[in-house]
């Protein structure tokens, strides 16, 4: 196991050191993206004009405020609660993502499953785990929302964030076919096994 300070954007070769179990610590920058805004970006042909090549993204639809446009709020909202959703049910787009916009590295808690596996895999990516519940830690390490695009699908709108020291972050899905979640999985069916055959009982 390795900690690796990563400052974004990053490239193939850094992605490709990762090794599940490693962490992580995120600096300069992250965009925020959920269901909507994917779903607008995939399925109905919208597009961004920020530009996510060797970046992370975060699933979250953060809570925030409207304020004035000023020198700490840019994007004129000052962030109330920036939390992590779970990954599962945006599964689908995580090759779009990469193919199409580059990004490198997904943050969400949860877990992916196997066509994500194989994304990361094909083209350099990770899938880096945060405890959920963790919301009001997540948001100290967020500097300050730089800017924002689709807005109309507020608050899952594609967020830009300036972050610092964002992490520990556990890289929980790698490039090499490394899974913590296929671990667990595997994990558990033997135990299982196991304490069925203490009773007597055959596995099914």
């Amino acid at each position: 196991m390795a900690h690796y300070d990563l400052f974004t954007p990053v490239d193939e070769s850094q992605i490709r050191q990762l090794r599940v179990n490693d962490t992580v610590t995120l600096h300069r920058t992250l965009y925020g993206i959920r269901d909507a805004t994917q779903i607008h970006m995939f399925d109905r042909g919208r597009t961004t004009h920020f530009d996510l090549r060797g970046h992370a993204v975060i699933h979250t639809a953060p809570n925030v405020r409207k304020v004035p446009v000023s020198d700490d709020y840019p994007a004129g909202y000052q962030p109330i609660c920036i939390g992590t959703t779970t990954s599962d049910r945006m599964e689908r787009f995580t090759r779009p993502l990469m193919e199409q916009y580059g990004v490198r590295m997904i943050v969400g808690k949860g877990g992916l499953r196997e066509a994500s596996q194989a994304a990361f895999g094909d083209l350099g990516g990770v899938y880096l785990a945060i405890i959920g519940g963790t919301a009001a830690l997540e948001t100290t390490w967020i500097e300050q929302i730089e800017a924002i695009d689709l807005d109309d699908l507020n608050p899952e709108s594609l967020w830009r964030f300036r972050i610092s020291n964002f992490g520990p972050l556990l890289v929980a899905m790698d490039s090499h076919g490394g899974s913590l979640y296929d671990a667990v999985k595997h994990d558990a069916a033997d135990r299982r096994a196991a304490v069925l055959a203490s009773l007597g009982v055959q596995a099914k």
